[in-house]
């Protein structure tokens, strides 16, 4: 891992992947996702302070293929900016992974400000906690599907 890291997971989607066969979160799980035509970051402002570092360190793991990066920052420090000048650096689709459906509508909309050229999709999981059918070969073990649903957002989608 490099020197920069947050709990927010940025990697490109190609290489976007779950370590574990399960997930559980006591809120709903959400993601961003930016796509589309070239990436065109739409900002008043420029990189300060310790981001044009960052944004060139986490540009350069990108391409040279790391796999895994976090940023580390305190909030407000603009982390979601760094990662908007990354993404328009390295012009790839992009998912960006919430713990909670609250930050992840956050980052709907500041991605959305800051590409308002591009597709930025939003989802939020409607699980409280799932587990997905799973077999593990080395143990010959089966687990079962198991899962919680929200009803709240479940009423929401319809």
């Amino acid at each position: 891992m490099g020197k920069y890291a947050h709990p927010l997971a940025f990697r490109r989607s190609t290489h976007f992947r779950h370590e574990s066969y399960y997930w559980s979160s006591p809120y709903a799980i959400g993601y961003t996702v930016l796509m589309g035509k070239k990436f065109k970051l739409v900002s008043d402002f420029e990189p300060k302070g310790d981001q044009p570092e960052a944004i060139n360190e986490l540009t350069k793991g990108i391409r040279s293929g790391a796999r895994n990066q976090v940023l580390l920052g305190v909030t407000g420090s603009g982390k979601t900016f760094s990662i908007a000048h990354v993404i328009e650096k390295v012009q790839k689709t992009t998912l960006v992974v919430a713990h909670n459906k609250t930050l992840a509508a956050q980052l709907y909309s500041e991605f959305k400000s800051f590409f308002p050229e591009n597709a930025v999709e939003y989802f939020v999981s409607y699980y409280d906690y799932y587990q997905p059918e799973a077999y593990l070969p080395r143990t010959g073990t089966y687990i079962e599907k198991d899962a919680s649903i929200n009803d709240e957002i479940e009423k929401m989608r319809h």
